[in-house]
């Protein structure tokens, strides 16, 4: 993969003609530090928080960015026992009997099955497993992250079992109620239903464009029937399911069942593209005679059984009504009270999503009757791949740390999102069905999460509708919307994505693409918003 990751993607020269060349080139490994430092400058010397209280926001974020290290540890082990078994191969192969085609491959794993992911475990998850996934398909890495980081983000709304509504909006809001958590959930899938059924057409116009060796817009608009009947199969199910169940489970089951319609279409060719010549994006780096000397002895439905063990484990330990949930979730080790601060910290191993693919990667082993040299293999080759992530991640969350918790200073300043948020407010209150959802937005890329931007501009979106005299439902939805825009653009997500498919330098690429779909999301929630629903 590091062969494949070394080489230009054939539309790279078109992009860095149309973006300025000093625009995001840093690679995170270099800019994250810079930006930790800036930020912990900023933070003594403006916001005069207290260096006591700095250090403990740092290890914090240390603590957390290894649980982070470790959720692309597991992806990555799991991966490489799958391409060292062949089992990847026979995954391609099976996709080349569905359909040859790129586009379609693209909307089923790439949109769907990260739709499924997100609604399952979120938490940078479904980026970590589908990259590489669409790599071995034959995607080139720079268009497997581009494309998943996009594609993570309407399922955001309901990821990890409704977490960004039922623990983001129900504890950032004061005072909302059940009925209005509902009320929010459901205008929010509804704006969505205008907006992110169009994602998976954008897609597939990035991939047509700027990763295909078509390399043009027309490549891309021959495949808008099915784009958006696979849209439409996630949104109209996932806005039913919001309406009879609430915003536990509309991912999940949204997903499921647009992975059962189009996978249905897709092998009757139905909407599909016609077919054209080969569109493969680059040759995947998988196909060697290391990697696919087991090939012939996995059936199919063996090879695909690791990634349904992935998902049923993380349903079956995500959902509240279940026991597994609290019982992994009570052994975890914390650190209270972090240097003697208010600052604390709790860590679950069993719960992480890392563990989970650790132990499928065991169990796929066993399965595949695979020798105790390749577990070997598949961590040494894992280990060298993270190692790059650590000085990134571990920059990183320290900043998003020091940034949430300063609120904690002696200058009298809110902490620092906030302080921008409010910046914004002061001029475009007059205009915030607009902006809420860049708020939103700007919450996930600090944070690395749309739970916690839901959490920290929860209650200033409810100020600022209040102060609007707009519907109070509908800019907490815009505020949703926007959350899950951020996703494509957050740094955490970025570098997370970018290491499993070996990636390392290249995080500012990544954002330069995926930031104008995150603006498509934010500027098309304000407008449906605003014509229909205000």
């Amino acid at each position: 993969m590091s062969d494949l990751a070394a080489t230009a993607d054939s539309g790279d020269a078109a992009v860095q003609r149309f973006y300025p060349t000093g625009f995001m080139r840093l690679p995170a490994r270099q800019a994250m530090p810079l930006s930790l430092l800036l930020s912990a400058l900023l933070a003594l010397l403006v916001w005069q928080v207290p260096l006591l209280h700095l250090t403990a926001a740092t290890l914090e974020g240390l603590v957390i960015a290894a649980t982070i290290l470790w959720i692309i540890f597991g992806a990555l082990v799991l991966l490489k026992v799958l391409l060292l078994s062949g089992a990847m191969e026979m995954i391609k192969q099976g996709f080349a009997r569905l359909s040859a085609d790129k586009r379609v491959q693209l909307l089923i794993i790439g949109w769907l099955f990260v739709g499924f992911l997100e609604g399952a475990a979120g938490f940078g998850t479904p980026a970590a497993i589908v990259a590489p996934l669409l790599v071995a398909l034959g995607f080139s890495p720079l268009s497997a992250v581009v494309l998943a980081l996009v594609a993570d983000s309407a399922a955001v709304s309901f990821g990890a079992v409704g977490t960004p509504v039922l623990v983001g909006l129900a504890q950032g809001v004061p005072g909302i109620s059940a009925s209005e958590l509902q009320q929010t959930a459901l205008l929010a899938i509804s704006i969505d239903i205008f907006v992110a059924s169009f994602l998976p057409l954008l897609m597939v116009l990035l991939y047509s464009r700027y990763f295909s060796t078509q390399a043009n817009w027309r490549y891309g608009l021959a495949a808008t029937p099915f784009a958006l009947f696979a849209g439409f199969a996630f949104t109209l199910p996932a806005w039913l399911v919001t309406w009879l169940l609430g915003p536990e489970f509309p991912s999940v089951l949204g997903a499921l069942l647009g992975l059962a319609l189009t996978a249905t279409a897709a092998s009757r060719g139905w909407l599909v593209p016609k077919p054209v010549t080969a569109d493969n994006s680059l040759p995947a780096a998988e196909n060697t005679p290391e990697n696919t000397a087991h090939s012939s002895q996995i059936p199919i439905w063996q090879a695909w059984l690791p990634y349904a063990l992935v998902a049923t484990l993380l349903v079956l330990t995500r959902v509240p009504e279940l026991p597994f949930r609290a019982m992994l979730q009570g052994l975890n080790w914390q650190w209270q009270q972090i240097l003697g601060s208010e600052l604390s910290v709790t860590v679950a191993p069993l719960y992480l999503p890392g563990t989970v693919f650790l132990l499928t990667a065991l169990l796929a082993l066993w399965l595949f009757k695979a020798k105790f040299s390749m577990l070997q293999q598949a961590l040494t080759q894992s280990s060298k791949m993270l190692l790059p992530s650590c000085i990134a991640l571990g920059a990183a969350v320290p900043m998003v740390r020091i940034f949430l918790h300063s609120d904690v200073n002696s200058a009298g300043l809110p902490a620092m999102p906030l302080a921008l948020a409010e910046l914004a407010a002061a001029h475009l209150a007059d205009y915030w069905l607009g902006f809420a959802a860049i708020v939103g937005a700007l919450g996930s890329f600090i944070a690395g999460s749309a739970t916690f931007s839901n959490l920290m501009f929860g209650s200033f979106q409810q100020q600022m509708a209040l102060q609007a005299e707009l519907p109070q439902s509908l800019v907490l939805a815009l505020q949703m919307l926007g959350a899950n825009a951020g996703n494509m653009i957050c740094v955490v997500n970025v570098v997370a994505a970018a290491s499993v498919v070996n990636l390392h330098g290249r995080e500012g690429e990544i954002i330069r693409y995926t930031l104008w779909p995150m603006l498509f999301y934010c500027s098309g929630a304000a407008l449906v918003a605003y014509w229909f629903f205000s």
